[in-house]
């Protein structure tokens, strides 16, 4: 019998890689979204992640086709840039109400079959940002390590249920993610000229990062093991970095880090 797995935001970059990944090892992939999308051998259904009866409906969609849902990848999200003083509340809010809550929405209609059936395994997709936050990309580090704690906390919860939980750090991935950002030098002058250039930074580090059919490949295997780690870093460099977060003083990796992203 196939295994069922759905794919947040698995219309474009990563997601979609993921999604064809896990189709070329048998898996029947739907991928959520949330405009129309067409790709051979996966299934869509529009479904935004910041619309929780809409995520429920789709699931609902898939139990009616399929026995079962094996697995989850909570992929959607998107990027804001810029300094914490000129971003307005309600930019924050958005981003978080898509990157993590978009996660905790699609998780909340999920775990009851879930745990009904017996089995099941989430991913979430974090990030790098989440131990190493870059500065004025403040909002999206900070989603990123809220979902590193939500996935600690939700692993130890579920653990009796046979569900498995982990959180997948991908490092700069080569996507259309870099173009889509909503970036804003508001301030600018005020900073002088370090929000320009640490956006500038960002973006060349992405688009000469790991392709996202590597990282795709990656996280397909992760999500095919029947556990792991409950956080996960993908690509050799970014696990060092993350090494040595956790070894170096947080005073000494966040002035690295500022020497990076904060000049």
């Amino acid at each position: 019998m196939k295994q069922i797995a759905i794919v947040t935001g698995g219309s474009s970059g990563i997601g979609l890689y993921t999604a064809k990944a896990l189709a070329s090892k048998g898996f029947t992939v739907y991928t959520l979204g949330r405009k129309p999308f067409s790709c051979e051998g996966l299934h869509h259904i529009c479904a935004d992640v910041t619309d929780e009866e809409a995520l429920g409906r789709a699931v609902g969609q898939i139990l009616e086709n399929e026995q079962t849902i094996d697995l989850v990848i909570n992929n959607a999200g998107f990027g804001i840039s810029g300094a914490v003083e000129f971003t307005d509340t309600a930019e924050a809010q958005r981003q978080f109400d898509v990157n993590f809550f978009g996660m905790v929405r699609m998780n909340h209609v999920i775990l009851p079959q879930m745990r009904k059936q017996g089995f099941g395994r989430i991913i979430n997709i974090s990030s790098v940002a989440a131990p190493l936050p870059i500065p004025f990309q403040t909002y999206y580090s900070a989603a990123k390590a809220a979902i590193d704690a939500y996935t600690m906390a939700l692993v130890n919860e579920l653990r009796p249920y046979g569900i498995t939980v982990c959180a997948i750090r991908p490092g700069d991935i080569a996507t259309g993610f870099t173009a889509a950002r909503k970036k804003s030098t508001l301030g600018d002058d005020s900073y002088g000229g370090r929000i320009s250039r640490s956006v500038a930074k960002m973006e060349h580090d992405e688009q000469n990062g790991i392709r996202p059919e590597v990282a795709a490949r990656s996280i397909c295997r992760i999500a095919m093991k029947k556990s792991s780690k409950p956080l996960v870093t993908i690509g050799l460099t970014y696990r060092l970095f993350t090494v040595l977060a956790k070894l170096l003083p947080c005073r000494l990796i966040n002035y690295i880090v500022g020497l990076l992203y904060a000049k």
